[in-house]
């Protein structure tokens, strides 16, 4: 799949600005907390890495369930597509990672388990350090063992913001 262009916007969040990513088709190629749209790319697999950027005051849903995930509808972020491209078992986990419900966090372990590889305690921990898509493909719900927070892209103060809204 050849993507030539993605659309993206940046809203302001209560953790700051999230800017989202979106192929043609709408769906999420990438998003965090950030307004560096070209550092989002960035992080998008070589084979979906659109060639050019384009600015927008709003990407319609997307943006619409950014504002209303952070505004407290917890499941408005369900509904919306994600392509992500890597891998069998990154794939698999970022699926797996789509079905954690809000409130309910999962250790390292436990998602390992979810993922069908309960001793790839670290490929777990790998999927949630490359996925592109945060927030719709929620990594902030995976904890160490014991609750501690792990690591975020976007920030322990973020991560913690992210749980504590959805708890």
């Amino acid at each position: 799949m050849t993507i030539t262009h993605a659309d993206y916007a940046t809203v302001g969040t209560p953790i700051g600005p999230f800017t989202t990513l979106v192929d043609a088709d709408g769906a999420v190629l990438a998003s965090g907390w950030t307004a560096d749209a070209t550092g989002l790319a960035g992080l998008v697999h070589a084979s979906l890495r659109p060639a050019e950027l384009r600015q927008r005051d709003s990407l319609g849903e997307v943006t619409r369930a950014v504002i209303d995930y952070h505004a407290g509808d917890l499941t408005v972020i369900d509904a919306v597509p994600v392509r992500q491209q890597s891998g069998e078992f990154l794939t698999q986990a970022w699926e797996i990672l789509r079905k954690v419900p809000a409130g309910e966090p999962v250790t390292y372990t436990e998602f390992a388990g979810l993922a069908g590889r309960p001793a790839a305690t670290r490929a777990a921990a790998n999927a949630c350090a490359r996925n592109a898509a945060a927030l719709f493909v929620p990594c902030h719900r995976v904890l160490r063992i014991g609750g501690a927070l792990g690591g975020f892209r976007w920030g322990l103060e973020a991560k913690r913001w992210l749980l504590t809204h959805e708890g």
